[in-house]
C-alpha cells in the first residue's frame, strides 16, 4: 500500500486563496496559489511556512499547477515565486497564461492605491513569475519528470479553465479547480474521461444547491434591470473583468437588439478591451455556437456597451454599469457603490459568489450601513442576488464524480455546512469515501499498488506441469495466460474453458478461407507434385521449424496437424482454410498454390504417371 496526502493551505472548508499541497509517489505538487479577497493582512495569502519555515520553496515543491486565472486561484503566485522563493515549473493553459498577468497587475494597482503603500508584489515580480510558466494544451499529456505526467481537461467556468489529471507512478489524482457542467452563452460544459483516479479533489462552492434554468434567471435579470431604468434608476452589476462580465454583456446586447431599449450601458474596467481581444484569439475555447458563427460575427465586439469614464458617475438619468471587481472589495465597483447606494431608485445586482468579509458578502447577509474612510453610508438602493455563477451546482458536481469514477473524493473550495451536505450525498448515494479537510489539516488516503486477482487452481497446476522438468536453477518467471472475468465482485484469472462455462458460451473458432478456381483436372499425380512443391517452399529455411504436410485422401491435404487444410472441390476448385493463429502460413500456402494452378493451366499437356506414385508414405 502507498499513501496520497492532501493538505489544504487555503480553500479548506472555506472559499478563497485556493492552495492545495498534495504528496503522491514521492512528489510534492501544489494545486493553485490564490489569495483571499476579504483580507488585507497576512491572512490574504496561503501559509507557506507550513511547507518551509524559512528559505525558498524550490527544494520542497516539484511543480505548481494553476487551474485558471481568477485571483483566488492565482493571486498569490508572484508572491510565492518572487518573494518567498520558488524557481520550479509552473503549469497552466495558454489562455490562463495570457490573461493571468493582466488580472495580477490590476490587483497590484488596486491594492497599492488602497493602502497607499507598496503592494504585495511589483510589476517586475509579475513579469518574472510568468516567465516560469509552461503552457499546456487541452488533452496534452505533459511529462513533468520520470513516471510523472499531467493532462488538462476542459472545465468551462472561465476562458482557459482546466481540470488536471495527475499520474505519479501507479497513483492517479484529478483536481477539478472551478468548473461548470452547464454550457452558457459563451462557454461549453466541463468534461473529463472516465479515468477512475485514486482521488478526486473537487470544488464544492454550490454543493447544496440545485439552480433553476438559465433562461428563467435571464428573464428575471432583464425584468429587474428594465424596471429600474424605466423609473430613472442606475443599475450596478459588480463583475470580474473576465467571465461573467462577457456572459451578461452578451445577454444585454442580445436583448437590446431585440427590444430596442435606449439606455446607456458601460463597462467600468480598464481590462475590458484587452480581455475581449483574448476571447477572439482563443475562440476555440468558447462554445460550439460561437465557434461556428465567429467568422461571420464576433460576438465579443459589443456595439451597445461603451467604456466607462469617471465623469459619468455624477451624470443624471438611467444607466447600466458593469464594474469590476465582483465582490465589491475594491476598485470601480466599490467606488460606484459608495456613490449610488444612498438612492433608493438605484439597484445593485450581485451575480456571483462573494467570499466572507467583502462588502458584497455583507450586503447579501443583510448589512445596510457601512463605514468607509470614517464616513457612514446607508445602502437604500435595491439589492438583489441572482446566481449567474459559473460554478457547478450539486447536480453538476455529482455528474463529474459519476463520470470520473474515483476511489475517493476530497471536497475543497466550499463552506463547512455545504461540504457536510455534499459529503453525505457522495457517501450515501455514490458509496464513495469522502473527506473535507480544513486549512492546515492533512488527509492521508491509502491506495493499493496493484489490482488483486484470484487465480483458478487448475491454471496454477497447468503452469506447474509445464515447468515440472525444468531444474530449479533454470526456472525463470513465466507468463500465466488465461481469461480475466469478474465473479462475485472479484477479478479472477481462469482457463478459457472455465470462462466459457461461467458465461454459458460455446467455443468458436474463427477460420479463414481462400478459394482458387481451377480449369485443370488435379489428379493424384498432380496432387503429388503440389505436395512436393509445398514441402520444398515451406521448409526451405533451415532456421524455421519444419512444416508437416500429409496427404489424407485424393482431395485433402493437412498441414501441421490440421492447422491448415487444402481441399480439392468436385468442380476442381482449390479451397484453403486456416485459423487466425496461422495467418502468415495461410498467406504463404495460398500464394504457392495460386502459382501452381497458373503454371499448370498454361501447360498444354500433363505427363501422366501410374497411380501407384500418388500414395506417398505418411510422414
Amino acid at each position: 500500500m502507498s499513501d496520497i496526502r492532501i493538505l489544504p493551505l487555503g480553500a479548506g472548508q472555506d472559499v478563497g486563496r485556493s492552495c492545495i499541497l498534495i504528496t503522491m509517489g514521492g512528489k510534492n505538487i501544489m494545486l493553485d496559489c490564490g489569495l483571499h479577497m476579504g483580507f488585507y493582512d497576512d491572512r490574504r495569502f496561503p501559509d507557506f511556512s507550513v511547507i518551509c519555515k524559512d528559505g525558498p520553496l524550490t527544494p520542497y515543491i516539484h511543480c505548481v499547477i494553476i487551474s485558471h486565472f481568477h485571483l483566488d486561484h492565482c493571486g498569490a503566485l508572484p508572491y510565492m515565486t518572487e518573494v518567498v522563493g520558488y524557481n520550479g515549473p509552473l503549469y497552466m493553459t495558454y489562455p490562463t497564461k495570457a490573461i493571468c498577468p493582466l488580472l495580477l497587475e490590476d490587483f497590484r494597482k488596486v491594492t497599492t492605491d488602497k493602502t497607499t503603500q507598496q503592494g504585495p508584489y511589483t510589476s517586475d515580480d509579475i513579469k518574472n513569475c510568468m516567465k516560469k510558466v509552461i503552457p499546456v494544451s487541452l488533452g496534452q499529456t505533459v511529462k513533468v519528470d520520470t513516471d510523472f505526467e499531467i493532462k488538462a481537461y476542459y472545465a468551462g467556468h472561465v476562458l482557459g479553465a482546466a481540470m488536471f489529471h495527475i499520474r505519479v507512478g501507479q497513483q492517479t489524482l484529478v483536481y477539478t479547480g472551478d468548473f461548470n457542467t452547464t454550457a452558457d452563452r459563451h462557454l461549453g460544459s466541463a468534461h473529463i474521461d472516465r479515468c477512475r483516479p485514486d482521488v478526486l479533489i473537487t470544488e464544492s462552492t454550490y454543493g447544496s444547491t440545485v439552480r433553476d434554468s438559465r433562461r428563467a434567471r435571464e428573464r428575471d435579470f432583464m425584468a429587474k434591470v428594465v424596471d429600474c431604468v424605466r423609473h430613472g434608476g442606475k443599475v450596478l452589476v459588480p463583475v470580474f473583468a473576465v467571465g461573467r462580465a462577457q456572459e451578461l454583456c452578451i445577454l444585454l446586447e442580445t436583448y437590446l437588439e431585440r427590444m430596442n431599449l435606449n439606455v446607456p450601458i458601460y463597462f467600468a474596467s480598464g481590462l475590458s478591451e484587452k480581455v475581449n481581444t483574448y476571447y477572439s484569439l482563443f475562440v476555440s475555447w468558447t462554445n460550439e455556437k460561437i465557434q461556428s458563427t465567429f467568422h461571420q460575427k464576433n460576438i465579443f465586439d459589443f456595439k451597445h456597451i461603451k467604456p466607462w469614464d469617471r465623469s459619468y458617475v455624477e451624470q443624471p438619468g438611467a444607466m447600466i454599469v458593469f464594474a469590476s471587481p465582483g465582490m465589491l472589495h475594491a476598485g470601480y465597483s466599490l467606488h460606484l457603490f459608495k456613490k449610488w447606494a444612498p438612492d433608493e431608485k438605484n439597484m445593485i445586482i450581485i451575480p456571483g459568489y462573494c467570499v466572507a468579509n467583502t462588502v458584497g458578502s455583507k450586503l447579501l447577509l443583510g448589512q445596510r450601513r457601512f463605514l468607509f474612510d470614517g464616513k457612514e453610508i446607508e445602502a437604500k438602493m435595491q439589492v438583489h442576488y441572482m446566481s449567474f455563477s459559473a460554478h457547478a451546482d450539486a447536480k453538476g458536481i455529482t455528474q463529474i464524480i459519476r463520470q470520473c469514477q474515483p476511489s475517493n473524493v476530497v471536497l475543497v473550495h466550499g463552506e463547512d455546512l455545504v461540504m457536510d451536505f455534499l459529503r453525505g450525498r457522495v457517501q450515501d448515494e455514490l458509496k464513495i469515501p469522502c473527506y473535507k479537510p480544513a486549512n492546515g489539516e492533512t488527509v492521508t488516503i491509502s491506495t493499493p499498488h496493484g489490482v488483486p486477482v484470484d487465480i483458478e487452481p487448475g491454471l496454477v497446476q497447468q503452469l506447474k506441469e509445464e515447468t515440472a522438468d525444468v531444474s530449479r536453477s533454470e526456472k525463470r518467471s513465466k507468463q500465466m495466460r488465461g481469461t480475466l472475468i469478474i465473479k462475485d465482485g472479484r477479478l479472477c484469472l481462469v482457463r478459457p474453458s472455465t470462462a466459457m462455462n461461467e458465461l454459458g458460451l460455446v467455443h468458436h473458432t474463427v477460420q479463414f478461407h481462400s478459394r482458387f478456381p481451377s480449369s485443370i483436372n488435379i489428379r493424384p499425380i498432380t496432387l503429388v507434385s503440389l505436395i512436393q512443391l509445398l514441402e520444398r517452399e515451406l521448409n526451405s529455411n533451415e532456421n524455421e521449424s519444419k512444416h508437416r504436410i500429409i496427404l489424407i485422401s485424393d482431395n485433402l491435404i493437412h498441414i501441421d496437424n490440421q492447422q491448415l487444410r487444402v481441399s480439392i472441390e468436385t468442380n476442381g476448385d482449390v479451397d484453403i482454410a486456416w485459423t487466425l493463429n496461422n495467418e502468415l502460413l495461410g498467406q504463404r500456402v495460398s500464394s504457392h498454390i495460386k502459382s501452381f494452378i497458373d503454371q499448370h493451366t498454361s501447360t498444354a499437356s500433363v505427363i501422366i504417371i501410374s497411380d501407384s506414385a500418388a500414395s506417398p508414405d505418411p510422414m
